[in-house]
């Protein structure tokens, strides 16, 4: 799931359409089966979190064009379900949200380096490999040198790209002389990071949940699409080296709480919503 959610405002990521939307189906839509979801039903989720009707239906078409969604009409109705390169993006996702702890502290001390050299004029190439080495938590030690705390299998990714001839992998432990801690703050954007996890603590912790009133369904999504962004660019650096009161692991403990509080409600108000069909 490497689409941002969008530039940060005073509450929070800006709401991209499609990165709510790979949100939407990864909730609601990707443990389903083969199952294909109206227009409409998307137009009305979406809506809920303020995306307007023109950008649901461009943002739907864009993702069937780039390959994440499939289509089918039935009469005068619009179905869209998932490919499998789209259920690829959600389980990594998926896995990154709900399996993964947003604070290392297990870490082996060992360390992943990737080194590339590509063509000058390869800067689509160049540009696609690190967004994806950024969202596997790398970052660049040198120029063309990129290191990511722990083992970190990227053959699937460097293949999707076609840059297997192109790229070496070492896994590798450091010596006694590196400053660790020096190197980790030189290569990441410590406070970028800290202050994501901050902020979204501070928007979510006196969430009620849920209660009268309360939109799950929209309050949900929201909460998801906001927690991604928040740990997109965190590349799970070992807790023993960070500073002091890392905020991460309060963030996560609110993350947790409102996701559970919303999850039953959610479901169940999407099952009433959503007009779905099988695809196959």
């Amino acid at each position: 799931m490497e689409d941002d959610a969008g530039r940060e405002t005073s509450e929070g990521p800006q709401q991209r359409p499609q990165s709510v939307m790979l949100a939407f189906f990864g909730n609601h839509v990707l443990d389903e089966g083969e199952v294909g979801v109206s227009s409409g039903s998307v137009i009305d989720v979406l809506g809920r979190v303020g995306i307007g009707e023109p950008a649901v239906r461009s943002t739907l078409t864009r993702m069937v064009s780039r390959g994440l969604l499939l289509r089918r009409r039935e009469g005068r109705k619009m179905f869209f379900g998932l490919t499998p390169q789209a259920r690829r993006v959600l389980d990594d996702g998926r896995t990154r949200i709900w399996q993964q702890s947003a604070v290392n502290d297990d870490w082996d001390g060992t360390w992943t380096l990737l080194g590339f050299s590509l063509p000058d004029s390869w800067r689509r190439e160049r540009h696609d490999l690190r967004s994806r080495l950024a969202w596997s938590g790398f970052g660049a030690l040198y120029s063309g040198l990129w290191i990511a705390p722990g083992r970190v299998d990227v053959a699937a990714t460097v293949e999707d790209l076609g840059l297997s001839a192109h790229v070496k992998v070492f896994h590798a432990e450091a010596a006694e002389f590196t400053d660790v801690e020096q190197m980790i703050r030189d290569t990441w954007d410590l406070p970028s990071i800290a202050g994501r996890y901050a902020a979204f603590d501070a928007r979510w912790t006196a969430h009620p949940g849920t209660g009268p009133g309360d939109d799950p369904l929209a309050t949900r999504l929201r909460l998801v699409n906001e927690w991604l962004w928040t740990i997109r660019t965190d590349p799970r650096l070992p807790a023993r080296h960070l500073p002091p009161g890392w905020p991460a692991r309060a963030a996560e403990e609110t993350f947790r709480r409102v996701a559970e509080q919303t999850e039953g409600p959610a479901r169940t108000m999407a099952r009433e919503l959503l007009e779905t069909t099988r695809l196959h």
